[in-house]
Parts: structure tokens; C-alpha cells; sequence
């Protein structure tokens, strides 16, 4: 059974609400001229953006000649949009860039990831969240590097904490191994921490030796989400320290999936790169 959630819901809804605009021949400046929403919020609608009143799907339904059936089962759709994910709890600590993408990793049913220097989220030590946070942020205080690294342990608890966690494939660069994010102590325990997950199940990790030289991955860093359901599309995420991509277009995926692969090919198993 695929998961759901008010991330997944309103992904749901946007892209059959855009459906429905196609087939009844509407264009944005359509809608906007007749004042059911603006233009920008129709494209945060289609596209999963944020949650949308029930009486906006009702006004859109209307407009494109939807029958009751539909206007019902779309409306019941943007009712679900309005529950909260576990991160809505901590409040400003999550950026408004990357509540989507929280939502979307945990409904997620297969995570690939590439990173040439820096532990994914999922995989770190408090220690090293600590020492992450303080370079990020110099002015922080001790009290918002802890609500930080709170919001990072409940994602980690939320993703164990499922039936069935995503499986997760990672490949680190030999940098993100050899960098003393915190000090050899907090390295040497983090290092330690891939090794021991590593061991699980549905986590592979590996490691991009610096042998492999030049590499298909030397752009960016990024992250492949894999869906379950066949209407909730697979995405490839690229972050960056003001904001983040969301790419979802077949061309797109298909390459970072090539990328992925070879990157994989070139990698080793964490036990070997350690030993």
C-alpha cells in the first residue's frame, strides 16, 4: 500500500486538477479573468505547492465543467491537504523550501542519493548535525542549533518509525568520509554510525574512492525519490543554500538516473572503503 500524506494529497490533487483544466480547453489567464484565483496560486496548486480550500477546488471544478462525482472526490481530496505533517510541529525551524521536501521523503519508497561532502540528514550522528548547523550558521545560539537538530532526529525517527522505510542507496564522495566535520571524535563515531546502518536491510551505502577521478556527479550533489504510487511521479532534488529544484520531466530523470548509475558502478562498499 502506498503512504500517504498531506504532501502526497496535494500532489495528487494538483496534477488532476490540471488534468481536468486541460480537457475543458482552460488556460491560466482563463481562471485568473475569471477571479477563481490568481495565476500564481493556480501554478502553486497544480503543482503541489501548498494546501488548497476546499471552496477553490469547488470554484476550479466549476469552471471547467467538472460533473459532481469529480467536484465531490476533489474537494474530499483538498480536505485531506489540511493535515499536518510531523515537522509542522517545530514551526520556523523548517523552511518553507523544504517542508515539501520532507513531506515527499516520507512518503518515499525508494531514496538515491549522491553527495560528495556531506552525510545525508537521514544517515547523521546528533554530533555531527551539531557541528553541520554551527559552520551553517555562526550566529546561531546554542538553543536554535538544538530545535534544529530535534527537527533532524524526528525525521530520522519518522523515517525508522515506518512499516516499511524507503530503501535507501547512498553514495558518498571519499571527502564526506575524510572531511573532521566536528573533530576526529565526532568523525571517527559518525563513520562508525554509516558502518553499523549500512548493515540494515534496505540501506546500502557506498563510497566514491578518490580513485575514480573525474566522475558523471561532479556538478552537484542530488537526490532521486522513488513513488509507489503510478500518480505520484518520481522526482530528482537538487538543493542549494537559498532554495531547492524539483525535476520531474522524463528527460530530467532519466539523466540523473544515468548519472546515479555510474556513480554507483564507480563506488565500493562502505566495510571496504573503511577497512
Amino acid at each position: 500500500m502506498p503512504v500517504t500524506g498531506p504532501t502526497v494529497v496535494r500532489r495528487q490533487l494538483g496534477r488532476r486538477l490540471r488534468r481536468l483544466r486541460e480537457e475543458a480547453s482552460r488556460t491560466e489567464q482563463e481562471v485568473e479573468r475569471a477571479k477563481v484565483c490568481s495565476r500564481t496560486t493556480l501554478w502553486r496548486i497544480e503543482n503541489g505547492k501548498f494546501p488548497v480550500k476546499m471552496n477553490t477546488v469547488r470554484g476550479l471544478c466549476w469552471f471547467y465543467g467538472a460533473d459532481p462525482e469529480t467536484t465531490d472526490a476533489l474537494t474530499r481530496l483538498a480536505a485531506a491537504c489540511d493535515e499536518q505533517g510531523w515537522w509542522e510541529s517545530h514551526g520556523d525551524a523548517v523552511p518553507d523550501w523544504f517542508r515539501l521536501y520532507i513531506g515527499l521523503e516520507a512518503a518515499a519508497t525508494e531514496i538515491q542519493l549522491y553527495d560528495p561532502e556531506l552525510i545525508h540528514g537521514l544517515l547523521q550522528t546528533p554530533d555531527y548535525m551539531r557541528a553541520v548547523f554551527r559552520a551553517a550558521d555562526r550566529q546561531a545560539s546554542e538553543q536554535q542549533i538544538e530545535r534544529l537538530v530535534s527537527l533532524r532526529l524526528d525525521r530520522q525517527i519518522s523515517y525508522y518509525d515506518r512499516e516499511e522505510p524507503a530503501r535507501i542507496v547512498a553514495v558518498f564522495g571519499a571527502g564526506a568520509l575524510a572531511r573532521e566535520v566536528g573533530g576526529p571524535a565526532v568523525m571517527a563515531e559518525q563513520r562508525a554510525h554509516l558502518a553499523s546502518v549500512g548493515r540494515r536491510v534496505r540501506v546500502e551505502i557506498r563510497v566514491l574512492p578518490w580513485s575514480a577521478g573525474a566522475h558523471a556527479a561532479m556538478v552537484s550533489p542530488f537526490t532521486l525519490l522513488d513513488f509507489a504510487d503510478p500518480d505520484d511521479p518520481d522526482i530528482a532534488y537538487v538543493e542549494t543554500e537559498l532554495g531547492s529544484r524539483y525535476l520531474e520531466r522524463p528527460e530530467e530523470l532519466a539523466e540523473y538516473r544515468r548519472i546515479f548509475r555510474e556513480v554507483r558502478e564507480q563506488s565500493i562498499p562502505i566495510e571496504e572503503h573503511l577497512a
